[in-house]
C-alpha cells in the first residue's frame, strides 16, 4: 500500500456535506436594513465599476483589434455602436437587471446560488440535477478567471491615460497600476460598507462625466444617434460578417461586469442595483460610446484612443486621476463578488474551510475573505507585470465573461422551466435573442485562445478541478470516517452498561451529524472511563438559501433517551450566515436547553489523512486533495470557538 505524508484536518468538526437542494427554501429575516438612497449610492460604488469603466478602452480594442480590421469608416462606426448599445440592452438591462436579478436565493445572487435555485425544481440524483450543479462549478470558476483579469485591466488602462498626455512617463504605468493594486487589496478588509460609501459618490462623479464627455459630440453630430437603431447592427453584420464576428471579441468588453452584478445582488439588494442602472449607469454609457463614436467619425485618428481624446488637453491630466480611481472602483466589484462566491462554494462543499469576517453590522452579504483575497492579489500582480498594457490583457479577456453568460442563462432558463412554469413560447422568446448573442459572443473569443484567451481558461479549469477534487475527497473522508466511528446509538447502550464515571461540566462535541459518534467522545470514554454531566453533540448544516432566522436555527434530538444528558444538537445556517457555534448554543440556552456556555468544554476530533491505494480518486487528486486540507481553516476560528477551552484529539484515516 501506498501513502502519502499525512495531512491534518479537523473532519469531525468539516462543514457538513451540501445539502439536498430540493429542501424548500426557510425565509430568512431581512438582509438590507439601510435605506434606498443609501443602498443605491453603495450599488453605484461596488457593483457597476467594472461595467463602469469599460468606456476606457473597449471602443479602442474594437479598432485595435488585429491590426485595424475594423476601420473608422461610418459604416463601420454605426455598425459597432449598434452592437454595443444593444449588447448593454439585451445582456445587461433585459437578461440581468429584468430577469436574472428574480433569481432571488433570498437576497442572495451568483452562479452557484442561481444553480443550487435550478435544482430545486430537479429530480434530485437526475441527470438535469447533476448537470445543474456542474454547471454552477464551472461557472463559478470561470468568475475567478474574471476576478484575476478585471483588476489588471482596469487600472492598467486608466494609467495609460498619462501616455496620452505626457508619452514621456509610459514606463511608469506598470510600477504605479502595481502600487493602485496593492492599495485596493490592502483596504478590503474593511469591508464593502466601508469601501462603497467612500466609492459612490466618486462613481457618480464619474458617470457624470462619462455624460459630460459625450454629450458634446453627440450634440455636435446628432446623426450619430441613428447608430441606436438595431438595423445598423443587423446591415454592418450582413456586409462584413467576418468584421463584424472580429469585432465581437472586443464589443463583449462593454458588457464585462454583467456577472458581478448578479452575484454582489447579496451585498445591496436587488431595488438599489435597478434604481442605480436604469437612473444613471445605462443613459451615461450610452451616452459616452455616441460621443467616442461621433469624436471618431469626426477625426478617425482619435480611434486608438478615443475616450482620452474625448477631453480637452487641460482636462486630460484630472480625468487620468478620476478614471484610476474609477477603475480601482471597479475591481471591488468583482471582488466583493469572489467573497460571496467563495463563501457559497465552502458551504455547499466545494472549497475547503475558509475564514470568513462580517464586515458589516447591518448587511448580511457584506464580508471578507482574508484567504482569497491575497490568492486574488497575487494573481492579478502576476498578471499587471506578465502582460504590461491593457491591450495584451484585451486578448485575455471575454472568455471567462461570455463562458459564464451561457452558462448563466442555460441555469436560469431551468429554474424558469421548473420553479416558475414558463411556456415554451416565453422559453424560446427569451432564449432565442439572449443565446444568438452570447453564443457569438463566446466564438468570437475563442479566435483569441492562442492569444492570450487560454489564461481564463487555465483559470477556470484549475479552479473547478480544485473545487470538484475537494467535493469528492470530502466524500470519500467522510464514508471512511463513519466507518472508525460507528453508530451512534449501541455507544450510548454501552455507556448506559459500562463503569463510566461522570465528571461536572458540560462537553460540547462538534460533528457533523447524529448518526455517528464523535470520535473525541467515543476516545475520551473508552480509555479516560470518564463523560460529562452534560454531554451536547454540536452539527451545523449549511441550507440551501443565505439566512436562518433564530427561531429555525435550533434543531435538538435527545438520542433516544430524554434523561441521560446526551443530546444531539443541530445549528442550521444560511450559506451567507456567520457559523458561530458559541452564539448558537446561547440561543438554544434561552430556548430552555441546559447549556452552561460560559463554561463548556469543546472537544474537536483532529483527523491525520494518509493517502493510500483504495478506490475513489486517483492518487494525484489524493495529493491535491491533502493539500487542500492542510490549509483549511482552523475549527476554532471557523466556529468561533473560545480558544481557551479547545481540547483537540487525534486520529488517522487513509482513503
Amino acid at each position: 500500500m501506498h501513502a502519502e505524508p499525512p495531512a491534518e484536518t479537523d473532519a469531525d468538526a468539516a462543514t457538513p456535506p451540501a445539502p439536498d437542494a430540493a429542501t424548500p427554501p426557510v425565509p430568512g429575516t431581512p438582509v438590507h436594513r439601510a435605506g434606498l438612497p443609501t443602498l443605491v449610492l453603495g450599488a453605484i460604488g461596488v457593483v457597476f465599476g467594472d461595467i463602469g469603466t469599460s468606456p476606457l478602452y473597449a471602443m479602442k480594442t474594437v479598432f485595435a483589434i488585429d491590426d485595424g480590421v475594423v476601420r473608422p469608416t461610418a459604416d463601420d462606426v454605426y455598425g459597432v455602436i449598434s452592437l454595443i448599445v444593444w449588447s448593454l440592452t439585451l445582456v445587461v438591462s433585459v437578461k440581468y437587471v429584468l430577469f436574472i436579478l428574480r433569481a432571488d436565493n433570498d437576497g442572495e445572487g451568483g452562479v452557484l446560488a442561481l444553480a443550487h435555485l435550478a435544482r430545486q425544481g430537479l429530480r434530485p440524483g437526475g441527470r438535469r440535477w447533476r448537470l445543474a450543479m456542474l454547471l454552477g462549478v464551472l461557472g463559478a470558476s470561470l468568475f475567478y478567471g474574471d476576478s484575476l483579469i478585471t483588476p489588471a485591466i482596469s487600472v492598467l488602462s486608466a494609467i495609460e491615460g498619462l501616455e496620452v498626455s505626457t508619452p514621456a512617463v509610459a514606463h511608469l504605468v506598470v510600477p504605479v497600476g502595481a502600487a493602485v493594486i496593492t492599495a485596493l487589496f490592502v483596504v478590503q478588509r474593511f469591508g464593502t460598507e466601508v469601501v462603497g460609501r467612500a466609492f459612490g459618490p466618486v462613481m457618480v462623479l464619474w458617470f457624470a462625466v462619462l455624460a459630460a464627455l459625450g454629450i458634446g459630440p453627440v450634440l455636435r453630430d446628432p446623426a450619430v444617434l441613428l447608430g441606436l437603431s438595431p438595423h445598423y447592427a443587423v446591415l454592418f453584420v450582413l456586409r462584413h460578417p467576418l468584421v463584424a464576428f472580429v469585432a465581437m471579441g472586443a464589443v463583449v468588453l462593454v458588457i464585462t461586469g454583467a456577472e458581478a452584478l448578479y452575484a454582489d445582488m447579496g451585498h445591496f439588494g436587488t431595488r438599489a442595483i435597478r434604481v442605480a442602472w436604469f437612473a444613471l449607469a445605462f443613459p451615461a454609457l450610452t451616452l459616452n460610446y455616441l460621443g467616442q463614436a461621433a469624436e471618431i467619425l469626426r477625426d478617425p485618428g482619435t480611434s486608438a484612443s478615443p475616450f482620452f481624446l474625448l477631453a480637452p488637453g487641460w482636462a486630460q491630466v484630472p480625468l487620468v486621476v478620476l478614471a484610476t480611481l474609477a477603475t480601482v472602483i471597479a475591481s471591488q466589484a468583482v471582488i466583493s463578488g469572489a467573497f460571496s462566491m467563495s463563501r457559497q462554494g465552502e458551504r455547499l462543499g466545494f472549497i475547503p474551510r475558509l475564514t470568513i469576517r462580517q464586515t458589516s453590522q447591518s448587511e448580511g452579504g457584506q464580508i471578507y475573505a482574508p484567504a482569497v483575497n491575497w490568492l486574488l492579489f497575487a494573481g492579478v500582480i502576476v498578471l499587471l507585470v506578465a502582460f504590461r498594457s491593457s491591450e495584451r490583457l484585451a486578448t485575455a479577456y471575454g472568455l471567462a465573461v461570455t463562458g459564464t453568460f451561457l452558462i448563466t442563462t442555460t441555469l436560469f432558463l431551468f429554474l424558469a422551466r421548473t420553479r416558475w412554469a414558463w411556456s415554451t413560447r416565453r422559453m424560446v422568446a427569451f432564449a432565442v435573442p439572449i443565446y444568438l448573442l452570447e453564443a457569438v459572443f463566446f466564438a468570437a473569443n475563442l479566435t483569441k485562445v492562442a492569444t492570450g484567451g487560454w489564461l481564463p481558461l487555465l483559470v477556470a479549469g484549475t479552479v473547478c478541478t480544485l473545487m470538484l477534487t475537494w467535493s469528492t475527497g470530502r466524500d470519500l473522508v467522510t464514508e471512511r470516517r463513519r466507518k472508525l466511528e460507528g453508530p451512534i446509538g449501541p455507544f450510548i447502550d454501552w455507556l448506559h452498561t459500562d463503569p463510566v464515571s461522570r465528571v461536572e461540566g458540560t462537553a460540547v462535541f462538534l460533528h457533523p451529524d447524529n448518526r455517528t459518534t464523535p470520535l473525541a467522545f467515543r476516545e475520551n470514554a473508552r480509555f479516560n472511563h470518564v463523560i460529562h454531566e452534560n454531554v451536547w453533540i454540536v452539527s451545523t448544516t449549511s441550507e440551501n438559501h443565505p439566512h436562518v432566522p433564530d427561531e429555525e436555527r435550533v434543531v435538538v434530538d435527545h438520542l433516544g433517551d430524554p434523561y441521560d444528558a446526551i443530546a444531539h444538537l443541530t445549528l442550521r445556517f444560511g450559506f451567507q450566515d456567520d457559523v458561530d457555534v458559541p452564539a448558537g448554543l446561547r440561543l438554544a440556552a434561552a430556548q430552555g436547553h441546559d447549556i452552561d456556555v460560559d463554561g463548556a468544554t469543546y472537544f474537536v476530533s483532529r483527523i491525520t489523512l494518509h493517502s493510500s491505494d483504495r478506490p475513489g480518486m486517483s492518487r494525484w487528486r489524493k495529493r491535491v486533495f491533502l493539500g487542500l486540507a492542510r490549509n483549511a481553516a482552523s475549527p476554532v476560528e471557523y466556529f468561533r470557538l473560545p480558544i481557551d477551552r479547545v481540547v483537540v484529539m487525534g486520529a488517522q484515516v487513509r482513503f
